[in-house]
Order: C-alpha cells, then structure tokens, then sequence
C-alpha cells in the first residue's frame, strides 16, 4: 500500500450508480477521496465509475445490502486493497409502494423495504464496521428523511403528514433509531455517526417528481462525512441544521 493511499480517505457508497449516491460519490471524489461504489447490477456500477473517473479514483464493486455474501466480499475487497475504511454512507434504499393509509397497505411490500432501508443498513455496518474502527476518523451517514421525523410527522398541519407510506415512512423512523443505537455504542471512538435529510429529491424513487436535483440532495450527506472530530454524533441533519426526531 503507497503512503499515498495511507493518507487519503477511503469511501464507500451504497447504492451509487444514480442518483442521490452518484452525485454523494462525484463530491467526496472531489474532495480527493478514493471512492468505492457499492452497486447492486456490476455493469450499471462499472459504467457509472468510467463516467466519474475523471473526477477522481473511483471503483464499482458488486453489493446488495439484501444479499449479505456481497457484503462480506466487499469487505475482504477493502480488507485488501485498502485495510481500512474511512466513510460510509448507507445510501441504497427503495420504495415500493403506492400512496395509501396504513390500513390498506401490503405486508410483503413493507417487508420488502425493510429488508432494503433497515436491515440492510444494520447488515452493513456490522460488516464494515472493523474496517471503520481502523480509521483515524470514521464517519458513517444513513440517508433517512424527514419523513421519518416522530414530531414532523405527527404535525397535521405539516407537508411530512400528507406522505402516506407506512413501509417507506417508519423505515426511515427505525433507520433513525439505528443511528442512535450505533451512535451511543460509538461514542468512545473516533466514529461520528449520523442520519441526513437531503429533502425531497427528483429520482427514481419518487418518480423523479421532487423539487430538488440530486446534487443538492447529496450536500449534507458529504458535509456529515466530511465533520470534524467535534462534530456531533447521533443526530438528524438537513443542509440547515438539526431536525427533530
């Protein structure tokens, strides 16, 4: 290993061939980051790291949260190459279900997301996390939403009341919880770990119908890896400030 890479960070992004994780790995690699994209189909992750390359040192590997062997050859992939890991952003997510009350809403689907936004993230933390522990300054950032806000949620006069998603929604309730789990098992380490809100996104997910472009989406989520050593640790955060739980 060169003391070049000794000295520049190490990332890897979930979910990083589009949208929000494209635009999260084209920043951190202009901050000088070698970044790894995490991607679930190869070809669709090979293409989208030639079209960073320009930007910086980027690397497609084949990982799907749901698939947990994927995540242990990651790992060994970053054993090798790089012996530590510096960021992790959990951005993979779905949603897969149509606007609906809770009371009509499909069990399998909400399954389904599940197996994505939660116990996905938990999978691959736990998997990551000797590699991050290796780092002068871990950094870990879980793409939530203010859609998973307890107190914006429960505002009947607020837009976050009106999004009826039971899978989607309390996904990123539990998503945030994890963070605090992890968050106070961390606290005497180097390891910050947070939740970001990027705001409503136009991407796949949401049919492209958000107000934001993608790259404004990804700016508190490179702002959460980039904290400093008195940053905090086990919060909510848009690119304002703290939001509620």
């Amino acid at each position: 290993m060169s003391q070049e890479t000794l000295r520049t960070r190490i990332a890897l992004v979930t979910g990083a061939n589009k949208g929000i994780g494209y635009e999260i790995a084209r920043a951190l690699l202009a901050d000088g980051a070698i970044v790894i994209l995490g991607c679930r189909d190869p070809l669709k992750g090979s293409a989208a790291a030639r079209q960073l390359s320009g930007s910086g040192a980027a690397v497609s590997i084949e990982l799907d949260v749901t698939r947990y062997s994927t995540l242990e050859t990651a790992a060994q992939y970053l054993e090798n190459a790089y012996g530590r890991l510096d960021i992790l952003v959990n951005n993979a997510g779905i949603s897969v279900e149509p606007r609906l009350p809770p009371s009509q809403a499909d069990l399998d689907r909400i399954r389904e997301v599940y197996e994505t936004n939660v116990f996905g993230v938990i999978a691959v933390i736990k998997t990551m996390l000797p590699l991050l522990l290796r780092s002068h300054a871990g950094r870990i950032v879980n793409m939530s939403s203010g859609l998973g806000s307890l107190s914006l949620a429960s505002d009947p006069a607020a837009p976050w009341s009106k999004f009826g998603l039971l899978g989607y929604n309390t996904s990123k309730t539990a998503l945030n919880g994890i963070t605090v789990q992890f968050a106070n098992e961390l606290k005497h380490t180097p390891i910050k770990i947070n939740a970001a809100c990027p705001g409503y996104v136009a991407t796949d997910l949401n049919g492209h119908s958000g107000y934001r472009p993608p790259a404004d989406g990804a700016r508190i989520a490179v702002a959460l890896a980039n904290l400093s050593s008195d940053g905090a640790s086990g919060g909510l955060f848009n690119d304002e400030g703290r939001l509620p739980w």
